[in-house]
């Protein structure tokens, strides 16, 4: 690790000298670690997405799902070596304005991370409005639920990490032990028998696979597996980053790949390709179907554990990359003030709260697919860069410590590289949405580029790509 880098201890120690400094609090063990990753990868849109891929593709869907998991597994392996060379609150700041600049540092975390809260949480609570609807209709007035869980959670993360981590552990552990419930039951038929007669038509032969139609499917299934990497700003928080931010990343998406796997055999056990590919809220008709119209509590915990949890790490780590690049200049002063007693970066977490809120006032449940489409695509961008990154740092500066090496390098981040671009490419079922999905990507990433632009030229006074080492 280098310890002559600024600011190496973590995200709760600001600049030298500031009157709230305090030292980094090892709060975070390895199970909690695991929590994170696990917890923001699983969503309600990861739901929809595995069982809409189940009935479009069946068997090619897993195979997608496969590829999925080795092109996320390569970015792990990136941002395993780029956290623990730059342990910074920046995290994607850090990394990229050491490569290739400020400009492109800056454009990369609001692409990777504050657009995708914008619209992946966003979607997020348009869902649980969505189902609570379903579930318990007219009982709860419209947005009052979703709103009131992204208050409450903006201010459980104020409180610090140690609170933030307790919660987190409760919301995967409800989140994972429902899904591994609602699959093993359809998988050993433990629950409700398929209805009479219902012969499942899910495609499970090779011919997606062998005529590399599966490939498709991709796009799809790269939605079950982003965002472990959201560890990565809490490094300063964590115990052993060494050996632990890369092994719960690796962990986390494997667990979160066989929970996926066992949760779409089961569907196809149950569901038609018609409700799997139709229905607006698919996992509402599957656990139905496994546990009859009374299993309300399956449901309701599945869909608001999942997310809660993803909403409470975004509060926790966005603010945190957003609090480091304050510290570096990169964003507003105002984002590296810290709560006085608690240390957290309380004006940061309010403020990635009013952007999640905004697109979810504004725009309806038609937006959700084109909302989770969208914060991909902007998501993927970001993982682009980052394998840019190493590449770019192992050639200029080889002579830097890497408490943790890339195996087989550059080949992880040459796959990642093609793999994420063909990715966002080919990033949605439609070219009517390919179009809309564009252009909102592009309208909220133009804005982005412009103000990057401006802050660094005029604020700064940097040169666009002029990187700090």
């Amino acid at each position: 690790m280098n310890k002559s880098s600024p600011n190496t201890v973590g995200v709760a120690l600001p600049a030298a000298g500031s009157e709230s400094a305090r030292p980094a609090r090892k709060t975070i063990g390895f199970a909690t670690m695991i929590a994170i990753c696990i917890g923001v990868v699983v969503v309600q849109g990861a739901m929809m997405s595995a069982l809409q891929g189940m009935g479009f593709g069946g068997l090619g869907f897993l195979a997608a799902f496969a590829v999925a998991f080795i092109l996320a597994q390569c970015y792990v392996l990136t941002f395993s070596e780029l956290s623990l060379m730059f342990p910074q609150a920046g995290t994607l700041a850090t990394y990229t304005q050491k490569a290739i600049g400020h400009f492109p540092a800056i454009v990369a975390v609001f692409a990777g991370y504050v657009i995708v809260a914008m619209f992946g949480l966003s979607a997020e609570l348009l869902l649980v409005d969505a189902i609570l609807d379903k579930l318990f209709p007219g009982v709860f007035p419209t947005t009052l639920v979703p709103l009131s869980i992204l208050v409450v959670l903006a201010v459980l993360n104020i409180l610090g990490t140690d609170v933030f981590a307790r919660m987190q552990n409760v919301f995967t552990f409800a989140m994972v032990a429902a899904l591994l419930l609602v699959g093993v039951s359809a998988l050993g038929g433990l629950a409700e028998p398929a209805p009479t007669g219902f012969v499942s038509d899910v495609d499970w032969s090779f011919a997606g696979i062998l005529d590399g139609s599966f490939i498709g499917l991709v796009t799809l299934a790269m939605w079950l597996m982003v965002g472990a990497e959201f560890i990565c700003p809490l490094i300063g928080e964590v115990r052993r980053p060494e050996r632990n931010i890369p092994r719960s990343m690796m962990l986390s998406l494997t667990l979160t790949f066989t929970i996926f796997v066992i949760f779409c055999i089961g569907a196809s056990r149950y569901l038609s390709v018609a409700t799997l590919t139709t229905s607006p809220l698919p996992y509402l008709d599957y656990v139905f179907a496994v546990f009859g119209k009374g299993a309300v509590i399956i449901a309701t915990v599945m869909a608001l554990t999942a997310t809660c949890s993803t909403v409470n790490t975004v509060l926790a780590a966005v603010p945190r990359m957003l609090s480091g690049m304050a510290e570096n200049g990169q964003a507003f002063p105002q984002m590296k003030v810290l709560h006085k007693r608690f240390g957290t970066p309380w004006i940061a977490i309010v403020f990635v709260a009013v952007i999640i809120a905004l697109p979810f006032l504004l725009m309806g449940p038609d937006s959700i697919i084109t909302l989770l489409i969208a914060a991909s695509t902007s998501w993927l961008l970001a993982y682009i860069i980052a394998h840019i990154n190493v590449i770019v740092l192992r050639r200029r500066h080889p002579e830097l410590p890497r408490p943790f090496k890339t195996p087989f390098y550059p080949l992880p981040q040459i796959v990642g590289i093609l793999g994420m671009g063909y990715v966002a490419l080919n990033n949605s079922p439609s070219p009517e949405m390919t179009q809309t999905v564009y252009l909102l990507t592009g309208v909220v990433l133009a804005v982005v580029g412009l103000i990057a632009l401006v802050w660094v030229k005029l604020v700064m006074k940097r040169k666009l790509f002029e990187p700090d080492i």
